[in-house]
């Protein structure tokens, strides 16, 4: 065992040291007389215990002691204080102050002092273990366990002392929020281990990116933030988070696939924007939503107006929320008309909200309702709600009529919908022929697997699948070919203001030529004169709606108009 004696009292350390040699294995003693040179053996040599005298000259071991406990934990020693004096208070302080022990001076023998290193040794292992102890707890508390970065706790804490620090100079300071675009779509499509990979990977992209005294955290989940300080000219902010954008462009390796991901990053400043860490974040995560609304990969600032926007957003969501809790939703239904026969052939169901006047109408409410998720539980309620009228106009009905609702991309990533539809179909006893879905070109923009499924075992049941809007801006020959469409539904906004439009009418007589040439039928929506339906005739279109044929009706209003005996 190697012991260090600092006592300036040579007779102190005789005696000592007589009573160590007493027992094997205290063999290698080492002697200092003063503070300093205690502390120089300390740094130059391990021991295992130091006898520590309390008073010496010039300073005295308290000091030491103090200085040899503002060492790291791991780098320091078990340490016996000694003194002459025998008062209680002087032995609290030395214990208090980081010794395991203490001993007097008149009391030490040889079986006391070998007891007093025992327990001093063994107290002091104890309080290294309790130390790492607290340093794990503290690092699970402040690292996020996945990526290695700071938590939300630790961002929190370091956004709000970078605030205080910068409101005494004349910089600013930029939160930048991170969000990963379809990152579930990764984890829902080659697992959670993948995703987790991909996570680690682009942290690592990132940190190669940055300057280097950035706080840099992991936020929960998919989101990231970043604190960068002293900021003297915005477009040092726009570098950085173009930096972070194109280094992601590369695809990431994740086992054997190749998985792109693209963030979104929203930006607030300080003072510009918030005065405080909570007005930081809330503006930020405003102008994040503001970037994943313009597309996607993208960047942005947050500006005053977004404040109003991201605010009646809110609003509308919220009396969403409680519209569906009310059941404040009515459909309401179009005719569709034969060109041929002009007979009542079927209809299309429109949704409205009753509750609000403000959201009364879909245009208003339906973007909200997407992007919250809640079209998800508004849709569902279509199809029942429409499936079920159906069946009762049908039990009055001569001839079986169709029903067309309208699917929302967003319904389309509910692997379960067919099955719901399926169901519905068999409750109130309907031929799913007899119901067509509606589909917008930009819901088959995205042809991921899942949302193609979707579509595949709804036509499976037997239900039509229309294309809605053709011709609007997102039309495609090819959504003609690769879906299993049985009906495309030429927009409203084509149909020629007069028969004098030549280049109108070329383009209406083109479309509905090579849709008839795929064996589709079509629909000709906003027929609201005698000259559209005259055209649509024409044009062999088989089924025309509009505000010539017919407004759309409350349940009542086509009850008195098609079914009043």
């Amino acid at each position: 065992m190697n012991i260090l004696i600092v006592d300036d009292d040579q007779v102190d350390r005789e005696h000592i040291k007589r009573a160590l040699n007493h027992h094997n294995g205290y063999s290698n003693i080492t002697e200092a007389m003063t503070v300093e040179e205690g502390l120089t053996q300390f740094r130059q040599n391990h021991f295992d215990v130091i006898l520590l005298d309390y008073s010496m000259p010039c300073r005295d071991g308290l000091e030491m002691l103090m200085e040899l406990r503002s060492e790291p934990k791991e780098n320091c020693t078990a340490i016996v204080m000694m003194s002459t004096s025998d008062e209680e208070q002087l032995a609290l302080r030395c214990l208090r102050a980081g010794a395991q022990d203490f001993m007097i001076k008149g009391d030490i023998t040889a079986p006391l002092l070998r007891r007093a290193i025992l327990n001093a040794q063994t107290r002091f292992e104890l309080e290294k273990k309790l130390d790492h102890s607290y340093h794990k707890v503290k690092q699970l508390a402040e690292k996020d366990s996945l990526t290695g970065l700071a938590n939300r706790h630790m961002f929190d804490q370091a956004l709000k002392f970078a605030i205080a620090n910068h409101t005494r100079t004349d910089s600013r300071l930029a939160l930048l929020l991170i969000d990963l675009d379809n990152f579930k779509y990764v984890n829902d499509t080659h697992g959670h281990d993948a995703g987790d990979i991909l996570l680690k990977k682009v942290v690592e992209r990132i940190q190669k990116n940055l300057r280097g005294n950035e706080f840099f955290a992991r936020l929960g989940g998919d989101e990231f933030g970043i604190i960068l300080t002293n900021i003297q000219d915005t477009q040092d902010i726009t570098h950085i988070a173009q930096r972070i954008l194109s280094v992601l462009n590369t695809p990431f390796q994740v086992g054997q696939v190749k998985i792109k991901s693209a963030i979104s990053i929203g930006i607030a400043l300080h003072p510009d924007n918030g005065k405080n860490a909570e007005e930081m974040f809330k503006f930020s995560d405003i102008a994040m939503y503001r970037a994943k609304k313009s597309g996607r990969n993208q960047i942005c600032f947050f500006q005053e107006e977004m404040q109003a926007q991201f605010t009646e957003r809110y609003e509308i969501e919220e009396k969403l929320r409680s519209a569906i809790k009310e059941q404040q939703f009515i459909l309401y239904y179009q005719p569709v008309i034969s060109v041929k026969t002009k007979d009542l052939i079927g209809f299309e169901a429109l949704i409205r909200c009753t509750a609000h006047e403000d959201i009364h109408l879909p245009d208003v409410f339906i973007p909200v309702a997407e992007e919250s998720r809640l079209i998800l539980p508004i849709g569902r309620w279509v199809i029942t709600t429409a499936i079920h009228q159906l069946s009762i106009w049908n039990a009055k009905s001569d001839v079986p009529l169709t029903m067309a609702i309208n699917l929302s991309v967003v319904q389309l990533t509910d692997i379960t919908l067919p099955q719901f539809i399926e169901e519905e179909l068999a409750k109130y006893d309907i031929n799913p022929n007899l119901i067509e879905f509606e589909l917008t070109e930009t819901a088959l923009l995205d042809n991921s697997e899942d949302k193609i499924h979707v579509i595949n075992q709804i036509h499976k049941i037997g239900c039509r699948i229309a294309l809605d809007d053709f011709g609007t801006g997102f039309s495609s020959i090819s959504h003609l070919q690769n879906f299993p469409l049985n009906t495309v539904k030429i927009d409203k906004t084509l149909m020629p203001a007069s028969q004098d439009n030549a280049k109108a009418l070329s383009l209406i007589y083109g479309l509905s030529t090579m849709i008839h040439s795929l064996g589709l039928e079509i629909v000709g929506e906003g027929v609201e004169s005698s000259s559209h339906a005259t055209l649509c005739e024409k044009l062999e279109i088989q089924k025309a709606q509009g505000y010539f044929f017919g407004k759309p009706y409350t349940e009542d209003e086509v009850e008195e108009t098609y079914f009043k005996k």
